[in-house]
């Protein structure tokens, strides 16, 4: 299945525990969407946040935010893992 790394830039408010929290509803909703988000990274001094997801596609990855808190990212890239 293809990953993808997204990008949310300027998140206002950001805290770990609303990452943490955004992380767990995105969890209990990807199912549904044939989606895996597997990590995370943030920078709450900046506001950023980064996802790792397994998705069949961006807009499937796109949905589960969506419908999970309503945080899209503001950029969405397919990568491939290097060793």
């Amino acid at each position: 299945m293809p990953l993808f790394l997204d990008v949310h830039h300027k998140v206002e408010g950001l805290t770990a525990d609303a990452v943490i929290q955004a992380h767990k509803k995105d969890v209990e909703t990807q199912k549904k969407y044939g989606v895996n988000y597997m990590k995370y990274w943030y920078n709450d001094k900046e506001g950023t946040v980064f996802c790792l997801v397994e998705a069949p596609n961006k807009e499937a990855a796109e949905k589960v935010h969506k419908e999970a808190h309503g945080l899209v990212a503001d950029e969405i890239f397919e990568v491939k893992e290097g060793h």
